[in-house]
């Protein structure tokens, strides 16, 4: 390994050397010296641990590519032993510019070295369209009204900008709240810059939400303005997506207190029903009309009991349950519900089986398929109903939810009515939500 002192990449702007020392320097561009910059702002500052004769023990990769740009200047290293601890300015052999430089005195003539850019303000100030357009976001030059003086490629990409457009912000963004007019000329005040807003564009194609935050620009000579685009879309439906379950909270605890006023109404209707089958023979012709309103009277209850989970979070109750005559006693109900356009055709596994499942959630999921069945073939049709037995030889998984192998019984209910549209297929599983 060949050894390398400071003193052969840098050259000290000190007073003790000539002027020819530093003639080989080239004269850094400006579109260097922001390219330089950036990719500093991205690294790390660079930083070079020095023997006692200046060799270079150790640096860091910033300060690794800095040093191999330059050229060997070796007639200065007794001048940077001997260099002072407070800052000096040294001018990289290259195109990189100037740095200033803190070196700290270590034990056994060892030191550290920190190049610091020494930027000035025309090197900090906005850069130019040619230099932005490296930066990896969305940004462009605003003028004091609001017109777009030129934007690099991400944010052309993001507004939907043609190439040599420069149309107004308001054209292609719509403001959610504020008026833009307030907000540029604060913000060209220098007023209110640390508060993004967020705005919508324009195109009614795709709803996309964008962040804009706006910077003065620095070199106080122009009164232009730097907007800082991000693409906010996906905030703004987790935001949307809060709002509605909030909704749903409040309509829980709505539910709630409706269902449970509802409930004592039931129990009396269901009281005053059984009251009125012990007063008739089921012989009677009214009594199979008392029964079906007790069943049904039964059913509402269910119905409110599940509204009471909802806003209070019950477990469910599964029992032991038998398919075929859990089904069996939901037809004369189902007949009802399809009406006389709709025939209701059911198959049963030859098999007996029993699950394991509360029979009101049951009851209710075939009750709400078949209705949906029924809404599906205006014009009448039939809907077949059948059961059968499955084997699951390996775990089934889906998202979070996990279906061990085992035995079980399959409910399925077909239609030929028109189906779901495709764009509502994605919410079926939505609470509340009717396809």
């Amino acid at each position: 390994m060949s050894w390398h002192k400071i003193t052969d990449f840098f050259i000290w702007l000190g007073r003790k050397f000539k002027a020819e020392h530093f003639a080989s320097t080239s004269t850094p561009s400006a579109s260097s010296f922001h390219s330089c910059h950036y990719h500093l702002i991205g690294d790390c500052l660079p930083f070079c641990r020095l023997g006692e004769n200046g060799q270079v023990l150790f640096s860091n990769p910033v300060a690794t590519r800095l040093l191999k740009q330059a050229h060997s200047q070796k007639e200065i290293t007794q001048a940077l032993k001997r260099a002072p601890l407070l800052p000096e300015t040294l001018k990289l052999n290259g195109c990189f510019g100037t740095f200033r430089f803190l070196q700290n005195r270590l034990e056994a003539g060892e030191s550290e070295v920190f190049l610091v850019p020494n930027w000035s303000k025309e090197e900090i100030a906005p850069t130019p369209h040619d230099d932005f357009e490296r930066v990896p976001v969305p940004m462009a030059e605003l003028s004091p009204q609001g017109v777009i003086i030129c934007a690099n490629s991400q944010a052309s990409k993001l507004l939907g900008l043609r190439a040599n457009e420069t149309p107004a912000i308001e054209e292609v963004m719509e403001e959610l709240g504020r008026a833009l007019a307030d907000w540029l000329r604060d913000a060209t005040l220098g007023r209110g810059l640390k508060q993004p807003e967020f705005l919508r564009l324009s195109p009614p194609e795709r709803e996309t939400f964008v962040q804009v935050s706006l910077y003065k620009d620095m070199s106080n000579r122009r009164s232009n303005l730097t907007a800082v685009f991000t693409d906010a879309t996906e905030l703004k439906s987790l935001e949307a997506q809060f709002v509605q379950s909030q909704k749903m909270q409040a309509i829980g605890q709505l539910a709630g207190g409706v269902a449970h006023d509802f409930n004592n109404l039931l129990t009396v209707i269901t009281g005053h029903c059984d009251l009125l089958l012990l007063r008739h023979k089921k012989s009677d012709q009214d009594y199979n009309d008392l029964l079906q309103i007790n069943q049904n009277a039964s059913r509402a209850t269910a119905l409110v009991s599940q509204l009471l989970a909802f806003s209070r979070k019950q477990t469910l109750r599964p029992q032991n349950l038998e398919i075929r005559e859990t089904l069996s006693d939901l037809t004369h109900l189902l007949d009802r519900l399809v009406g006389e356009k709709v025939q209701l055709r059911l198959k049963y596994d030859p098999v007996k089986r029993a699950v394991r499942a509360d029979k009101r959630q049951l009851e209710q999921v075939v009750m709400n398929l078949v209705v949906n069945a029924r809404d599906s073939m205006p014009e009448g049709g039939e809907i077949f109903i059948s059961t059968a037995g499955t084997e699951i030889c390996e775990p089934m998984l889906r998202d979070r939810v996990a279906v061990p192998k085992g035995a079980y019984v399959s409910i399925s209910i077909q239609d030929k009515g028109c189906g779901i549209a495709s764009d509502r297929l994605q919410k079926i599983f939505e609470p509340f939500y009717t396809t």
